[in-house]
């Protein structure tokens, strides 16, 4: 093989004593090829330079193989899993994916309109739950697009995640069951439906306890950290203490927690938190968090599906596929301490 000349497919065979078709399989289909096969073919590919990615074939055939994929945050503990998702049913398609990261700055999706104008993306993938381009000249030629993680709040396109209103029924039909009636729902939003969504399953449970609206404490948040720890502080002002939190995020029921070691009080001995998500850092907190689970790379994988019926002309199935969450019980969650009982 010269070193001036592209390597082939049949390059690549050879060093992996494998057949073209085998090889080829590695590339479009390797969930079809066992993994010593793969990992033989993948070191190949490396070896000789030869080049399959998505962008290289859409430049030869002239058009893209290329899917938009417009994040907030690609620092969310629920992104990575999501994107193996996504990617793993786009490359079993023959698709690649770019990452636009807008730093939670709506403005910033501006940028990435580029890809799509320039016919370098053929379709768009949203995490953000906001379409990402501010002027309806630009985005009136937008392409098949579905929304993942959060529903898009003004934008009427297709929509995969968590059955958001039923995992947050399932947290406080648990939180209930132990014998709590003051519970504190912490870090809704007007702007984010899915917050939203979750508020409507703490009511909906909160409903057929039988505990009155004017019973409850409802405090807003951005679903991070410092906000939770926030919002703890704001209720250790009132008169009044929940037995419980009820979080809208791992991460915000993290803050919560700190805020309540750093008071000094035990966990769930006087006070007993939920989260939702089941990110990794809810494993390791002391104690593990109870919280709910998303089914992240089977949402990731639905989403890119849905995606790619769009791209072949189909039309939508449904508006929104919500896949289901599971209750997952570890040991921040008992009956209420007799301690606050009366306050």
């Amino acid at each position: 093989m010269s070193s001036s000349s592209p390597a082939t497919i049949e390059d690549v065979a050879r060093i992996a004593q494998v057949s073209i078709a085998t090889v080829s399989r590695a590339i479009h289909t390797p969930e079809k090829v066992a993994n010593s096969t793969r990992l033989k073919v993948n070191q190949a590919i490396a070896i000789t330079g030869y080049t399959t990615n998505a962008m290289a074939r859409s430049l030869r055939l002239g058009r893209s193989n290329m899917i938009l994929v417009v994040a907030p945050d690609i620092g969310d503990p629920n992104f990575s899993n999501i994107l193996v998702g996504l990617e793993n049913e786009a490359r079993s398609h023959g698709y690649g994916i770019l990452i636009g990261h807008t730093h939670n700055d709506p403005q910033r999706g501006l940028e990435y309109l580029k890809f799509l104008n320039s016919n370098q993306a053929a379709g768009l993938i949203l995490f953000t739950g906001i379409l990402p381009f501010g002027h309806q000249s630009m985005t009136a030629r937008l392409p098949p697009s579905v929304g993942v993680f959060e529903p898009v709040y003004n934008g009427g396109i297709p929509y995969v995640g968590v059955d958001d209103i039923e995992g947050a029924r399932k947290a406080v039909d648990l939180l209930v069951a132990e014998g709590h009636r003051k519970i504190a729902f912490i870090g809704d939003s007007r702007t984010r439906l899915a917050y939203s969504r979750r508020r409507q399953g703490y009511d909906a449970g909160l409903d057929a306890a039988g505990v009155p609206p004017g019973e409850r404490t409802i405090l807003e948040g951005d679903g991070t950290i410092e906000s939770g720890r926030l919002a703890l502080e704001q209720l250790f002002m009132r008169d009044t203490l929940p037995t419980a939190f009820m979080c809208v995020n791992d991460q915000t029921a993290i803050g919560v927690m700190i805020g309540l070691g750093a008071r000094g009080y035990d966990i769930p001995g006087d006070f007993s938190v939920t989260g939702f998500d089941d990110v990794p850092q809810a494993t390791f907190m002391t104690p593990s968090l109870t919280t709910i689970r998303q089914p992240r790379t089977a949402i990731g994988k639905s989403a890119m599906a849905l995606l790619l019926e769009l791209l072949s002309g189909s039309e939508p199935p449904e508006t929104e596929i919500l896949l289901r969450p599971d209750l997952i019980v570890r040991n921040s969650v008992t009956a209420p301490s007799r301690r606050f009982q009366k306050r």
